[in-house]
């Protein structure tokens, strides 16, 4: 396996492996959208995309500070499934839907082939 596949697997890997980050990811996979925060700026188009979960509700969401919120939003943002945006002082985070459909599929056929690799080998040891 290429090694920047492994990366990107095992960077899915440590995303995935702490709940507050599966939360993460399906508060913004609902599109939920948040505060009325009057300096937030103008949103991005981005068609029928979420306008992106300012920094300000996960804090409140899950009774933690900035700098933890940024520590998980990294950890995600390292597997390319957030994007982040800033409207003035304010950072709001949305879902890559692409980046989940392409990483998901990479896994799945990653997957597919390691049992491809033991029905070959399981064959060979019957005869």
């Amino acid at each position: 396996m290429e090694e920047g596949r492994t990366a990107r697997l095992v960077a899915l890997g440590r995303a995935l492996s702490d709940p507050i980050r599966v939360r993460m990811l399906g508060m913004m996979a609902e599109g939920r959208s948040c505060c009325d925060l009057p300096d937030r700026g103008a949103p991005v188009d981005s068609g029928d995309e979420s306008l992106g979960i300012c920094v300000c509700e996960f804090e409140e969401y899950f009774g933690m500070g900035q700098s933890k919120v940024s520590y998980h939003m990294g950890r995600l943002k390292e597997t390319g499934l957030v994007r982040e945006e800033r409207r003035g002082r304010w950072s709001f985070y949305s879902l890559d839907r692409d980046a989940v459909h392409g990483l998901l599929a990479e896994t799945a056929g990653h997957l597919g082939a390691i049992s491809e690799a033991r029905d070959v080998v399981a064959s060979k040891e019957r005869y």
